[in-house]
């Protein structure tokens, strides 16, 4: 192996376990800080035992299918490449360890940002924050380096040469990439339907039937939607965001060794592995700017840590590009430049950043969008869904068009690895973007603890306050995901299309229009099984807690001493979210290998096309509508339109309608389908030798 490669890889690993370092430095700090009192922590206690037990069950379902599909890779693999079979657990083990480790984290720190809410916001932001940057960095760090760590496994069992890094490193990769995106899949369904089932049943049952305030103690669906929190906003965001960051360098990885066959330099292949690493880095750095003052906007002080994170990682990305790769080079007859490659790179970080201010505009709380929803609640909950759902439409127009001129500025200066770069770009501070993002789910579950608990209103407004900042943040990272899936899933749908020697694809061809119809459908079939699922896990859930209402005498007066069980509505979730996300799971992994083996690789070609374009249009829609109504509800509950429309009052049960619908949007189906976009093309990249 080339000495300098070697010394690169390491370099990254160094980055890794910088990364691992800091995440289990400040998960030490969080376990250290005052969990509040006895009730507090017993709260907590439950809210840890219900995650981890749902985290168990749904392991084993998915251990179980790991294994089916190890099996079948292998068996359907021959000589060296049989090694890739083995990566697919590997990868399916990283993106549920991180998942793992991190709703740990955050199952701790939610008792400890309420205590931290007695004093202030600035100790209360500075914890979940905290608990939300292990989060991230456990995401990045493990990601990388379980890819860092194969490439360089492979690199020394196959050799340097680039044609073997091309026919037998890349492809192995390509299984880890795709085990990763299996369990991302499965874990986003399991844990969105559990965490939305339980959400919209307990406001049902509390909010709109019982007429009781929201994360109410006498309310037994309120442990479970604490629960669902972490397994669906926490462990579920955290396996998304892994599989997306390793696809994305990836698919910058494969066209790099294609470059490098030409220009016989492996360096266009490492270069993806160093700048993440890079970003490792920076993201570290850019959590240590994320303060406020008491009094102060926590929105600010995030996005000077996220943004702050992004000009730093331009800064540095410069003399790292120009140093290793060679000024000029050729690719398909057209001449590149190293500095191209920089450009590219800063156009897919600031187009991701566009993504995420434009995303912010149409959900954050204290903007036009989300008040103009607001106003809609004074005339009934219908006007209030039809505001939500043109404003969702509305909110794909933009990132739209920004995604298209990163695509064709990327490809004006790389060419197609200049596509793959910006996605790089686009994630490279992945683990601050996934911090600002966790903290969120971590300011919602203290807030309905401080509730719980009995602690003083001033405790629940600044935790409310966190909490609203948090679902808009949480946009922005479903933003910077979505974005990302589609640069992601075009490099990935060329790599493709270059392994099964299609030249063209001609619309004009009826099996390539059947393929485009197939996919273009697929979006709203997965969103429909998805959608499904959680309204009727939700009305399981709203019948236990009617039940409980109606037969334990005094539980809903809250006379002393009767309490509501809390374990029957988490079991009640749990069954029901591991009974139903089977089906729109299958989808994504079953529809290419029946497709590419049925109708043969231009019809696959066809159903990418199609799910990239409708997927990314629908997750857009999906999550900024499910955002600006959440958020619209939790203007009326501030006060924003008068203390006489504040909760109780029928605008405020017209704004619980609309955030009823906007949870399973924003939570279950929408993140998903990033996932559902490029899983597909991963899935038709590993099968594609067997088409040929």
């Amino acid at each position: 192996m080339q000495t300098h490669v070697q010394y690169l890889l390491y370099a990254c690993l160094g980055a890794c376990v910088l990364g691992l370092l800091f995440s289990f430095g400040k998960a030490r700090w969080i376990e250290k800080q005052d969990p509040g009192n006895e009730k507090m922590v017993q709260i907590s206690t439950w809210v840890r035992e219900g995650a981890m037990a749902f985290l168990k069950r749904e392991y084993l379902v998915l251990a179980i299918f790991v294994a089916v599909v190890t099996g079948f890779l292998y068996s359907a693999n021959a000589g060296d490449l049989r090694w890739g079979a083995f990566a697919y657990p590997i990868g399916a083990g990283v993106s549920a360890l991180t998942g793992y480790l991190g709703m740990k984290t955050a199952t701790l720190a939610n008792c400890r940002t309420a205590q931290a809410a007695r004093k202030g916001i600035c100790e209360a932001l500075f914890v979940a924050f905290g608990g939300g940057s292990v989060m991230g960095m456990y995401v990045v760090s493990w990601g990388l380096f379980a890819l860092t760590g194969l490439f360089l496994f492979f690199l020394g069992l196959f050799g340097c040469d680039l044609t073997a890094v091309n026919t037998l490193v890349l492809p192995v990769l390509t299984n880890y990439c795709m085990g990763a995106s299996s369990v991302a899949l499965f874990a986003r369904v399991g844990g969105g339907i559990y965490t939305k089932a339980a959400d919209v049943g307990a406001d049902i049952a509390g909010k709109i039937v019982a007429g009781i305030p929201e994360d109410d103690p006498r309310n037994p669906g309120v442990i479970a939607d604490n629960v669902g929190d972490n397994v669906g906003d926490v462990a579920g965001m955290g396996a998304d965001l892994c599989e997306s960051y390793n696809g994305a360098i990836l698919s910058a990885m494969i066209f790099g060794a294609v470059i490098g066959i030409d220009t016989g330099n492996l360096m266009f292949a490492i270069l993806p592995l160093v700048l993440s690493a890079v970003g490792i880095i920076v993201s570290i750095i850019g959590t240590l700017f994320v303060r406020t003052k008491e009094g102060g906007n926590p929105q600010t002080a995030l996005n000077i840590g996220t943004f702050g994170a992004g000009a730093l990682m331009i800064a540095l990305s410069y003399p790292i590009i120009i140093y290793l790769i060679p000024s000029t080079f050729v690719l398909a007859g057209i001449t590149f430049s190293a500095i191209g490659i920089f450009y590219a790179l800063s156009v897919g970080l600031i187009g991701g950043i566009l993504i995420g201010l434009i995303t912010q505009y149409y959900t954050a709380e204290n903007l036009s969008p989300v008040k103009k929803i607001a106003l809609a609640c004074k005339t009934g909950a219908g006007t209030n869904v039809i505001a939500g759902l043109g404003n969702g439409m509305l909110s794909t127009a933009f990132p739209t068009i920004v995604l298209g001129a990163v695509i064709l500025v990327a490809y004006h200066f790389a060419g197609l690895y200049g596509v793959a770069i910006a996605a790089v770009g686009m994630l490279s501070t992945t683990g601050i973007q996934l911090a600002t993002d966790a903290y969120g789910p971590i300011a919602d579950n203290a807030g309905g603890l401080a509730e719980m608990a009995g602690l003083p209103p001033s405790v629940r407004k600044i935790t409310d306050n966190l909490d609203a900042v948090g679902n808009s943040t949480a946009a922005i990272g479903k933003g910077f995901a979505i974005g990302s899936a589609a640069l992601t899933a075009l490099a990935l749908f060329v790599a493709f299309k270059q392994a099964v020697h299609l030249e063209t694809i001609d619309v004009s061809n009826p099996v390539v229009m059947v393929g485009l119809l197939i996919g273009s459908m697929l979006p709203f079939l997965f969103a429909a099984f998805s959608m499904s699922a959680v309204g009727e896990a939700a009305c399981a859930i709203a019948e236990e807690v009617a039940r409980q209402f109606r037969d334990i005498k005094g539980l809903l007066e809250g006379v002393p001493g009767v309490y509501a069980d809390n374990t029957k509505c988490v079991d009640i979730a749990a069954r029901e979210a591991i009974k139903r996300m089977m089906a729109p799971a299958l989808i994504a992994i079953a529809t290419p290998v029946f497709v590419g083996f049925v109708g043969g690789p231009e019809m696959l070609a066809g159903v990418l096309v199609g799910t990239t374009g409708t997927g990314v249009m629908m997750a857009l829609f999906m999550a900024n509508a499910g955002g600006s109504w959440d958020n619209a509800k939790k203007h009326i509950e501030g006060g924003g339109l008068g203390a006489e429309n504040g909760k109780g009052s029928d605008v405020h049960k017209a704004a619980v309608t609309g955030d009823t619908v906007g949870d399973p949007f924003k939570d279950t189906a929408g993140p998903s389908l990033n996932i559902l976009i490029k899983l597909i093309s991963m899935v038709a990249l590993v099968i594609a030798p067997m088409l040929i």
